[in-house]
């Protein structure tokens, strides 16, 4: 669980820090230099461009990197009855959430997982491990797939993709204000009167990004743990509230970290706990199975 999170904050803080040194190459970071103090409008403008322009590029890229990263194998004719019968369960469901048809894939994973991503709802991709179908009962695999199709129905990659553009955009301008503040200072104590951005504010902003990175990872964890309830209440909603609840208590049997690679984990079906919450895409799954049975039960008092 612990490397898991790792490499999911690693992730999203190298993207950033690429993207710090590609402007810093360029020349770019220099929108702060303007008439010896920041101009924040241009930084602000600088800032966005890059922070919502990567999250932008991984979700036009989303259903291409799935099926890289998993090996999944998108079903256009089925090959046995369990394949039939998936492509007309997510057809049903897709219909009763009034989206489009998604692509249906399989990919060759031992654990129970699944996953929904696209930069549309009506052309997204549905996909479910070999380990999932293996098993789940049919009804379990039904609530799964309903949770999925929630997810694509509520725009769930779009909202998430949008908060970690607005994430980003905040952790890159903070950082360099920080790195402008720390430079400047060191720059006065500097008899040459050196003018222009030196060394400290290229190391400061890029530990302050760091730093605020790993804060900012908190915020987009959080969200996704809410999207979670609502997408568990959606696949009860399309195939029953017994069923979400057994394929999550199924799920609660399973060993193991799960097999998605990191870029897929916050549209899984897997969920965990311990002192890594803050990081957690998920909810533990007690707490959603808890949910889901508190709905429509009457309050105390």
């Amino acid at each position: 669980m612990m490397k898991r999170i790792f490499l999911l904050l690693a992730t999203n803080i190298a993207v950033l820090a690429v993207l710090s040194v590609v402007a810093r190459v360029l020349g770019l970071d220099r929108v702060l230099d303007q008439q010896g103090g920041i101009d924040f409008t241009a930084l602000l403008g600088f800032c966005a461009v890059f922070g919502f322009g990567g999250a932008l590029i991984s979700l036009a890229m989303s259903k291409w990197v799935a099926k890289r990263s998993t090996g999944a194998r998108v079903i256009t004719q089925p090959r046995d009855a369990t394949e039939a019968w998936l492509l007309e369960t997510v057809q049903r469901q897709a219909r009763q959430a009034g989206i489009g048809m998604p692509e249906v894939a399989v990919y060759d994973a031992p654990d129970m997982n699944a996953f929904a991503t696209g930069a549309r709802r009506d052309s997204a991709l549905v996909a479910v491990s070999t380990g999932l179908l293996q098993r789940m009962n049919r009804t379990e695999v039904e609530a799964v797939l309903g949770h999925e199709i929630t997810h694509v129905a509520n725009g769930d990659m779009v909202t998430l993709t949008l908060i970690q553009g607005v994430v980003n955009t905040f952790v890159l301008f903070l950082s360099r204000v920080i790195g402008y503040v720390v430079d400047s200072a060191l720059s006065r104590s500097d008899s040459g009167g050196r003018r222009g951005q030196g060394p400290a504010f290229f190391i400061t902003s890029l530990v302050a990004q760091v730093l605020l990175g790993i804060l900012a990872s908190m915020i987009v964890a959080w969200f996704s743990r809410q999207r979670e309830f609502r997408a568990d209440a959606g696949g009860a909603g399309l195939a029953g509230r017994d069923g979400m609840i057994a394929a999550l208590e199924r799920l609660k049997t399973a060993h193991g970290p799960a097999a998605l690679p990191d870029s897929m984990k916050a549209f899984g079906i897997s969920g965990g706990g311990g002192i890594s919450r803050l990081f957690m895409s998920h909810p533990p799954l007690d707490e959603r199975i808890a949910a889901l049975r508190n709905v429509g039960q009457p309050r105390a008092g």
